[in-house]
């Protein structure tokens, strides 16, 4: 088991945006998170990584209480994908992906040849080496991302958290990142937990999806249990339809539309 979430409640000024929650997450899967926007999603995945402490409950990673675990110690196991990256100091783009190897380096020295192979490597790998020079405050939205995307991956930990790491990317960096971190997790045992808003990508790489709803788990399970119209229902207020992909190997939605005003 690679978390343990025990009853676990986050309020912020008095409101109640994750209440209760329970669930373990096993290593070695691809995990996706969905629900409507508010409902929690981000706030989960900052009480996974130790951005914020729960006011009740508690979690624990490989069998450790989370608090417990030194920031250099989690540095180790757990990297980060977030949706909104920003830093004003001008690093390169390699500068920014040799970060992923801070936590095994001491301090005050520098990468070892190792670590700047594995660096170069990722880079090629997710087809951020050209721009290895350029500054990172110039880069745009979508390139920043892969690059932020590199660094987590040259971490080299058991656990990737994505929160929406693919919204800035257009359609074919989206799978080229997607498949890789799918590949992880099928050959390394890598475990994946991440926030999707889109179904269907989630559909198509996830093997578990978690909904949340209002701070709630309405429900968790197998992909192909939960891709169903009836539970897209309960937690999204829309109507859809459920149709397999071949393609895929995976169910797919296709949304109806709703009734609109006439302006």
């Amino acid at each position: 088991m690679i978390y343990a979430i025990d009853d676990i409640s986050y309020a912020y000024d008095s409101i109640n945006i994750l209440e209760r929650i329970s669930i373990q997450l096993e290593k070695g899967f691809f995990y996706g998170i969905l629900g409507p926007n508010g409902c929690g999603k981000t706030t989960f995945l900052d009480l996974l990584i130790r951005h914020k402490k729960p006011n009740s409950g508690h979690i624990t990673f490989s069998g450790t209480d989370l608090s417990k675990i030194s920031r250099k110690q989690l540095a180790r196991k757990i990297a980060l994908v977030s949706q909104n990256f920003y830093i004003n100091f001008p690093y390169t783009a390699r500068e920014v992906v040799i970060m992923g190897r801070y936590p095994y380096i001491s301090r005050f020295s520098s990468p070892s040849s190792e670590d700047l192979d594995r660096v170069d490597s990722i880079m090629e790998k997710t087809g951020v080496d050209l721009l290895s020079d350029n500054f990172i405050t110039e880069l745009s939205g979508g390139e920043r991302q892969r690059v932020v995307f590199a660094r987590a991956l040259v971490q080299d930990t058991d656990v990737i958290i994505l929160d929406e790491a693919t919204s800035n990317l257009d359609i074919r960096h989206t799978i080229d990142l997607l498949d890789i971190v799918r590949n992880r997790v099928d050959q390394k045992k890598l475990t994946v937990i991440s926030v999707f808003q889109n179904i269907n990508l989630a559909a198509r790489y996830c093997d578990r999806l978690i909904f949340l709803r209002n701070g709630n788990i309405i429900a968790q399970g197998k992909t192909e249990e939960m891709v169903n119209k009836c539970l897209i229902q309960k937690v999204f207020d829309v109507e859809s339809e459920i149709r397999f992909e071949s393609l895929y190997n995976s169910s797919q939605v296709i949304f109806k539309r709703g009734a609109s005003e006439t302006l």
